[in-house]
């Protein structure tokens, strides 16, 4: 039994994520932890919410709410939404947890002491009419290196680029849009990065299991330009991590807090303590996951998240681990994803265009999104949503394969058995080749899901479900009962295991009708099939089963076209 420790980007407290969000770290996440747990790993998977920086302050002021009690609720809101799409963080925490606060001072301290912090008086960007210093990403211009007219101050979205605001061409506010900016000058704490860049580079290339996208990324912020800069790490704004050198006041710093970047990937460690207590465990129990001199040398540990977060967890977060001269475990293995576009455009929170979380689920259930966005996860390249595609998918896949054979081996059964699984009958070379068949399958299922591979380990599972319908199409217990009942009641009691078989393999991805699968194979035994011939004659004859409701509705053409016009928004 192997240790798994598994995290996903943290999503930003001001609102409700989109589809496109979901799909980037969190979903997937989750369906690797679902799998390494069925296949009996201790895994522990960890989120929370990114609550601290200027865009917390302002959606709190919008809600005309104080920024806690804001960020509160919020918290609880996306909770409850992650706890809709089934999505099964063994914590999800908050990064303004005490936890985090002592635990990022605390890596702020060590940094110091080992030299890797500076005091840097610089020029920051302030807002007349905003009446404030602006951070880098709530200032907004044309990117110097590849044109795009939306650049932030800190990074252009579109190229990946580190940016500092006054490489923007016209900068503006991204709260006012006012262009009355002048440039005052501030003391900040910088990381010093670059002293840390050779060891960065040899750990980031001894990593060759990377995917691509992750270490291009990283290497290109290493290499490119002038290379890896040093990096501000605090901030002049009243909601955050005070600044503190441990558990002592750092002269010079007073009223400022820690960049949200600092603190935030520093909440995967504070989570995992926050789980602890909430456990009422003690400090051994979260540190066996991350400190490699109490347990975590035999942890795996994975990260999920999209492209645009891989510098921050493959440069920033790692040099503040490494930096702090501590045994913190490393990450093992990234795992990047593009972005996911919508019917021909953009997901856009601040137009409301795309389908967002609390709507997706206000309008199907869960494992109909879960299906469509796994299948269709944004791993090589960019992917799009387009409403006619998810019909499609829905109704072939999830209807008509899987959902047909539930149905038609249910209520076949329940005609001519009743609600039991028929003995009698035994089986042939049909059987055997089915069975042959499915291992081959399985064993390709599970060395994909393993290597974390969404969209050929989802192409997979439907294949399972294909070879069980072929299988029904040509043994047609149907026309068979009328010549040979009992032969017929063999392929049947096969067809009914074969039902909890698909439940097992299928949880990852479809949880809720895996679980109706068993519930309705009146069943228990989660066990991971390794033995498929077993596995097939786990419910002996005369075991009890109920009929189930339909497993997937169809999605009709008027609902497709109604959502459709619905969630158009308006296109950027």
């Amino acid at each position: 039994m192997a240790r798994i420790l598994i995290t996903s980007a943290l999503p930003y407290i001001n609102g409700i994520k989109h589809l496109g969000n979901l799909v980037g770290s969190q979903l997937p996440a989750d369906l690797y932890a679902r799998y390494m747990r069925a296949r009996g790993h201790e895994v522990m998977f960890i989120c929370a919410t990114d609550e601290h920086g200027t865009p917390a302050e302002l959606a709190a002021a919008k809600a005309k709410k104080p920024v806690a009690e804001y960020c509160a609720e919020m918290h609880e809101v996306q909770a409850d939404l992650a706890a809709g799409f089934r999505l099964s963080f063994d914590h999800f925490g908050r990064s303004s947890s005490p936890q985090n606060h002592k635990l990022t001072q605390h890596m702020a301290g060590r940094l110091k002491a080992a030299g890797l912090i500076s005091e840097v008086s610089e020029k920051q960007v302030y807002s007349n009419a905003d009446g404030r210093f602006l951070p880098d990403r709530y200032i907004e211009g044309t990117c110097p290196n590849c044109g795009y007219d939306r650049a932030r101050g800190d990074q252009c979205e579109n190229c990946t680029k580190q940016l500092d605001p006054t490489d923007l061409i016209n900068p503006r506010s991204a709260i006012s849009g006012s262009t009355d900016l002048e440039v005052r000058e501030t003391k900040h704490l910088f990381l010093r990065q670059r002293d840390m860049r050779d060891q960065l580079r040899d750990w980031i290339k001894s990593k060759k299991d990377w995917p691509i996208l992750t270490t291009s990324i990283a290497l290109k912020w290493l290499d490119d330009g002038d290379g890896l800069q040093d990096r501000g790490i605090t901030r002049d704004l009243d909601w955050g991590i005070p600044v503190k050198d441990g558990q002592a006041e750092w002269p010079g710093m007073e009223g400022k807090v820690f960049y949200v970047w600092f603190d935030a990937p520093i909440e995967y460690i504070a989570a995992t303590a926050e789980w602890a207590e909430a456990q009422g465990l003690g400090d051994d129990a979260w540190e066996r996951w991350w400190r490699t001199d109490k347990g975590a040398e035999d942890v795996r540990y994975i990260e999920f998240m999209g492209k645009d977060n891989v510098p921050f967890h493959t440069l920033s977060f790692p040099a503040t681990l490494m930096g702090s001269g501590e045994p913190w475990k490393l990450v093992d293995y990234i795992k990047s994803f593009n972005y996911l576009n919508y019917d021909g455009g953009q997901f856009s929170t601040s137009q409301g265009r795309g389908v967002f979380m609390d709507q997706a689920l206000s309008i199907l259930p869960p494992d109909f999104w879960r299906w469509w966005l796994l299948s269709h996860a944004p791993e090589s390249s960019d992917s799009e949503f387009t409403w006619e595609n998810f019909q499609a998918s829905v109704n072939k896949d999830l209807a008509d394969v899987l959902g047909n054979l539930v149905s038609r081996v249910t209520k076949f059964c329940r005609s001519k058995f009743g609600e039991m699984v028929p003995e009698g009958g035994s089986l042939g070379p049909r059987e055997e080749k089915l069975v042959a068949d499915l291992t081959e399958k399985l064993r390709s299922y599970e060395g994909l899901m393993e290597a974390m591979e969404v969209r050929k380990s989802s192409a997979e599972l439907r294949a399972l479900w294909v070879l069980g319908n072929e299988y029904l199409q040509e043994a047609a217990p149907w026309s068979t009962f009328k010549t040979d009942p009992d032969l017929a009641a063999a392929q049947v009691r096969l067809a009914l295991n074969l039902i909890r078989l698909y439940a097992v393999v299928s949880q990852p991805f479809i949880p809720d009708a895996a679980q109706a699968m068993m519930d309705a194979m009146g069943c228990s035994d989660w066990s991971w099939p390794g033995d498929v011939g077993a596995a097939l004659s786990l419910l002996p004859a005369g075991h009890a089963f109920t009929t189930p409701e339909v497993l997937f509705a169809k999605i009709t053409d008027e609902a497709r076209e109604d959502w459709q016009s619905r969630f158009a928004g308006i296109r950027t």
